[in-house]
């Protein structure tokens, strides 16, 4: 079969096209162009989360690493994935893995590369991957590994903590003693994943729900969305608590409720944030999202005179910015963020931590701060619906969208457009519509944003009037 990278790894369902066979096919390609870019001798980190089977995964990637010749250090427990792309960095490996499916069903499982920066594959490396396996394929190479038992005893494989030094220097960046001292009553979910029991360790006061093992994920994707989050949403709204925080399967991307128990989408959040970083915190740089963020993050750039960037989907685009360019902060509408002097890698506990800092220094809640940035930039509604559809007719739709020829929509003019990555009709007055096929699902993903949500829904029901689903 063809190996593919999607917008932030390999993916798929477990049995079917993620066996151990694939994943030796992978994980060779992996050890090939650590030696050839001249990074085995530097060692290899591998992490992985708690999906059914990611431990044996990751012992497999282990021996095969091993049986390459190189260093290994495998996390002794599911650790969140910025808790491995810290690893990295911090040990000075060559590269590291993630056994993880992130945020897709139960039944995916995947494999993300991280490198030796501590974030994700640029897609040029992606790319070389992608082709090495072929290569390795064609050419019937075997794939060199001993049992992990083997790796053990030789000292090839080394167990190491993953999650206590990426914990304990996350107080560089957040005033934890302010958090704690403020008295916010705060409840986390972290959606039975890769970041349970985590934000309790660093502040003691903090509630936790869904810690407990459950590769099902209690019967939904482990992604913090407003369908997936209703007993957090439940218990903020009875009043017990402030915020809820909310993670993803491998807790590197973040939701939140608000005081008001109403769900708070990641647009809100990163502009929030950027807000944060900006005024109480003093941090300067440029601004990097997504094709698919909010205009909300373009007229605080604007605002505050930063560099704008805007990207394909795909943290591993941000990724790149950050590391070319003086960033600020750069984020996407999936609920990946990161921040200036952190790795280059979107980190949801580090995020979490974040919001409960603004929401300390300035005395108010998410909704509140919100309120007060919108007053002064504008009021924006934001809504996203995914679709399934097949591959073929995926495809097909995909060609007819390229070939253009659209200029209104709804009865809009079309005043510019984007097909970086998908494509993004804007009109004159800011609002604008994003038709876009699903890089690791076969799912069509339709975002709208505009200052009336009845205009919202319009550009959304016109959209799937295009893609005919």
């Amino acid at each position: 079969m063809q190996i593919q990278f999607g917008t932030d790894g390999w993916r798929g369902v477990i049995a079917d096209t993620f066996t151990f066979e694939n994943l030796s096919l992978v994980a060779q390609a992996t050890m090939d162009y650590m030696h050839r870019e001249g990074l085995a001798g530097k060692g290899l980190v591998i992490g992985y989360d708690r999906r059914f089977l990611s431990r044996e995964f990751a012992e497999h990637v282990a021996g095969i690493a091993a049986g390459n010749g190189i260093r290994t250090w495998l996390s002794n427990r599911y650790a969140p994935t910025p808790a491995v792309s810290w690893a990295v960095h911090e040990r000075g490996a060559g590269a590291g893995i993630m056994i993880t499916a992130s945020h897709n069903p139960p039944r995916y499982n995947g494999f993300k590369v991280k490198e030796s920066f501590g974030g994700s594959a640029r897609p040029a490396t992606t790319k070389i991957l992608e082709g090495m396996v072929s290569d390795n394929i064609a050419a019937s190479r075997p794939v060199l590994a001993v049992s992990f038992a083997e790796g053990l005893a030789s000292g090839a494989v080394q167990l190491f903590d993953a999650a206590a030094p990426y914990l304990s220097q996350l107080g560089r960046y957040v005033d934890l003693d302010l958090i704690r001292a403020s008295g916010i009553k705060a409840v986390v979910d972290p959606m039975y994943g890769a970041g349970c029991g985590f934000l309790p360790l660093l502040l003691p006061g903090i509630t936790e729900i869904h810690g407990t093992e459950n590769p099902s994920f209690g019967g939904h994707p482990p992604e913090p969305i407003a369908e997936h989050l209703c007993e957090l949403t439940s218990l903020i709204a009875g009043g017990a608590f402030q915020v809820g925080l909310a993670l993803d399967g491998d807790a590197d991307r973040i939701g939140a409720v608000d005081e008001r128990g109403e769900f708070f989408s990641s647009h809100r959040i990163f502009t929030v944030l950027l807000r944060h970083l900006y005024e109480r915190k003093g941090v300067r740089g440029g601004v990097v999202k997504t094709v698919s963020t909010t205009r909300m993050i373009d007229l605080l750039a604007e605002k505050y005179q930063l560099q704008l960037f805007e990207t394909p989907i795909g943290f591993k685009h941000i990724c790149e910015m950050m590391l070319e360019h003086d960033i600020l902060m750069g984020g996407e509408e999936s609920g990946g963020l990161g921040v200036k002097g952190h790795i280059p890698e979107r980190d949801g506990i580090l995020m979490a931590l974040l919001l409960l800092e603004a929401m300390a220094m300035s005395g108010k809640g998410l909704r509140a701060l919100l309120e007060e940035t919108m007053d002064e930039i504008g009021h924006f509604q934001y809504a996203r619906i995914d679709l399934p559809i097949e591959n073929a007719a995926k495809q097909r739709l995909m060609m007819e969208l390229a070939a253009g020829g659209i200029t209104e929509i709804a009865g809009f003019e079309v005043v510019q457009h984007n097909f970086s990555d998908g494509f993004k009709y804007i009109f004159g007055d800011g609002s604008w519509l994003l038709i876009r096929p699903s890089g690791t699902e076969p799912v069509l993903r339709l975002y709208s944003e505009a200052g009336d949500p009845a205009r919202v829904e319009q550009l959304l029901k016109a959209a799937r009037g295009i893609a005919g689903v």
